[in-house]
């Protein structure tokens, strides 16, 4: 019988492609450990972003990829997740509760932002990860209405708020504080002071993400956002018409100027097909977002279909991956999901909780 030896399966498991379709396992340190017992052999891998979708593939990829290697027997293979807190703006600290905050913007209205907000949101959770929406549209709070929740959050000390739990995200929203035809006549400075106590006065639990939906346009509430709260990363929506692609590229640039990394472009609404026979149409053009993703030096994380689908689950208050979570859709936003937190995982950690307190006294 051929003898097996580490040395030569680490090569062919570390070729392995990540659930991602991005960097191989390798690539991502990923491999934690290589048992051998006989011909018998245990894999140990730990990935840094969610993917249960992806387990049973991945788990069969690395099996296939060991028993290429003559002599192997019996292949094992244990994946656990371990999502880490990542680096923010300089100066900025990180939020108690929360690790890594992703913000979803774009520079012109009506363009599915939201949507895409509470469906990534829910992706992320399908795929393994506990999430937290913050709706920061202060004048036109969407995210109770598209998440099915609403009522005031209960305060146990009469200072902080409990977020409200739906579809297992924790959310917290304007929209729950004020009536529903209530209109938010607020100057700048008074929004983004609310923006900030939801934020802040919201006792988030242990999330590994936080989807923060941003009003549309780079004013106060974006600045105050990109200056003060700690973004890991931003994902630019879009659609392909070119009066969108102008405003978004504004906020791309807005991103840019405050450090604040850039995970990618989605294009949303990028094509129509039709209910009855199925005719592909793409009625706010092509390629827009793929022509800015490359001029910008980013990636088009997805590009989304405009479907009566999507926005009828939004509305109903269950959107597409919390409606048909095995659909055809939910697997774009599963595979949006898994884009965008690879993306947070590649980037720097946050070393900032290593770092030792420094107390001075007049004693020392």
């Amino acid at each position: 019988m051929t003898a097996i030896s580490e040395a030569a399966l680490q090569p062919l498991l570390q070729a392995v492609a990540g659930p991602d379709g991005g960097r191989t396992l390798g690539e991502a340190k990923a491999i934690k450990s290589v048992k051998l017992t006989g011909s018998d052999v245990a894999i140990a891998v730990e990935l840094a972003y969610p993917a249960a979708s992806q387990h049973a593939a991945l788990t069969a990829a690395l099996v296939a990829a060991a028993k290429a290697l003559p002599g192997v027997g019996n292949v094992s293979v244990a994946i656990a997740t371990n999502v880490v807190a990542h680096a923010v703006q300089r100066g900025v600290q990180l939020l108690p509760g929360v690790k890594n905050i992703i913000a979803v913007a774009s520079g012109k209205g009506g363009v599915g932002k939201s949507t895409t907000a509470a469906n990534l949101a829910l992706a992320l959770h399908a795929e393994g990860a506990r999430v937290g929406v913050l709706d920061a549209d202060i004048y036109g709070p969407s995210q109770p209405l598209m998440l099915g929740v609403s009522g005031r959050p209960e305060s146990e000390d009469g200072k902080t708020m409990e977020p409200h739990v739906a579809h297992g995200l924790q959310v917290n929203s304007i929209g729950f504080l004020v009536d529903d035809d209530q209109a938010m006549i607020w100057r700048g400075p008074m929004a983004t002071q609310a923006l900030e106590q939801l934020l802040r006065q919201t006792n988030w639990q242990d999330l590994d993400y936080l989807v923060i939906d941003l009003p549309p346009g780079t004013g106060d509430i974006q600045l105050t956002l990109s200056q003060r709260v700690p973004v890991t990363g931003a994902v630019i929506v879009t659609t392909p018409q070119d009066i969108a692609l102008i405003d978004a590229k504004k906020g791309l640039k807005m991103f840019e100027k405050v450090g604040i990394p850039i995970l990618g472009i989605v294009e949303n609404m990028a094509v129509h097909i039709c209910s009855n026979c199925g005719h592909a149409e793409h009625i706010f053009g092509a390629d827009g977002g793929q022509k800015m993703a490359a001029q910008y030096g980013t990636e088009l994380l997805a590009s989304l279909p405009l479907a009566m689908s999507i926005r009828a689950q939004a509305d109903s208050g269950t959107p597409t991956v919390a409606a048909e979570p095995d659909g055809e859709v939910a697997a774009l936003y599963k595979a949006l999901a898994r884009k965008v937190a690879a993306k947070v995982a590649a980037q720097s950690k946050d070393y900032s909780a290593k770092f030792p307190t420094i107390s001075i006294s007049k004693n020392s």
